[in-house]
């Protein structure tokens, strides 16, 4: 697990969209996972800066976002679908055909959640999968207990994530307590994998994830298991962390020896 402590938020969204551009021009038709959630705003504005000065395009990237609400049309505001459409999507040169995001509006849940499955193999799996982290340590909606070799599924959402989403609601709108998954398993077939933590009420979350057990109660330490994973983090975000000083030690040597 490689983990790069950065000194601002904007540097920590800069960094991503970098590896992400940098892909992208060595493979055309990349699959992204992709994210929702504060975190990672600075990342797609970072992206959608690279396209408009011509560096990249994304006329033959697939998307997959890990997650959407049940019960909630895709013209909502408070939908995946159209936070993806107006933070990222509509800026750049994608087909919204290639993107994809686990909606389900016929009741259908277990044929939309196979169909989500087995799409991602179609395209021969995921290349790049972007994370958040909750926090209660949840990815995706994964929330704590989940299984760790979960499938792509409907999930009841934790009284912690619920609380933390409120803000995006109105005192007149019902929050949705259910939502479709990404599961953990398929998160983890992710060729790589880059986590994002940004802010002080993320640290605990993190210290838990980077360096505690891995235990269901902290579904993001399960990325201890995968063998290409970038924590991106911000020193806040850090604050935390038993090995401050050893991470930020390891990645001088690795930005000095690897680049």
């Amino acid at each position: 697990m490689r983990v790069v402590i950065l000194p601002s938020e904007l540097e920590a969204g800069t960094f991503i969209a970098n590896i992400i551009a940098e892909f992208i021009s060595h493979k055309e038709n990349a699959v992204l996972g992709l994210a929702t959630g504060n975190s990672i705003v600075l990342t797609y504005q970072a992206l959608i800066e690279q396209y408009k000065d011509g560096k990249i395009s994304f006329k033959k990237v697939t998307t997959f976002n890990l997650d959407e609400y049940i019960g909630l049309e895709s013209n909502c505001e408070q939908s995946y679908r159209y936070y993806m459409d107006n933070t990222l999507f509509n800026h750049l040169d994608i087909n919204k055909k290639n993107t994809h995001i686990p909606e389900c509006f016929n009741n259908e849940f277990k044929a939309t959640c196979n169909n989500y499955e087995s799409m991602i193999n179609d395209y021969g799996g995921i290349d790049i999968q972007l994370l958040g982290i909750g926090t209660n340590g949840h990815i995706g909606f994964n929330e704590p207990t989940s299984s760790l070799a979960s499938r792509t599924r409907v999930k009841t959402l934790a009284e912690n994530t619920i609380q933390n989403n409120s803000r995006f609601f109105d005192e007149t709108e019902i929050q949705p307590r259910l939502a479709i998954t990404m599961g953990i398993g398929t998160i983890m077939e992710a060729k790589q994998i880059i986590l994002v933590g940004l802010g002080k009420h993320k640290s605990q979350a993190i210290a838990d994830a980077i360096e505690g057990p891995i235990t269901s109660f902290c579904p993001g330490s399960i990325l201890q298991q995968h063998d290409n994973v970038i924590v991106v983090i911000d020193e806040h975000a850090a604050s935390k962390l038993k090995l401050y000083d050893y991470y930020i030690n390891t990645e001088k040597m690795h930005q000095q020896y690897m680049c």
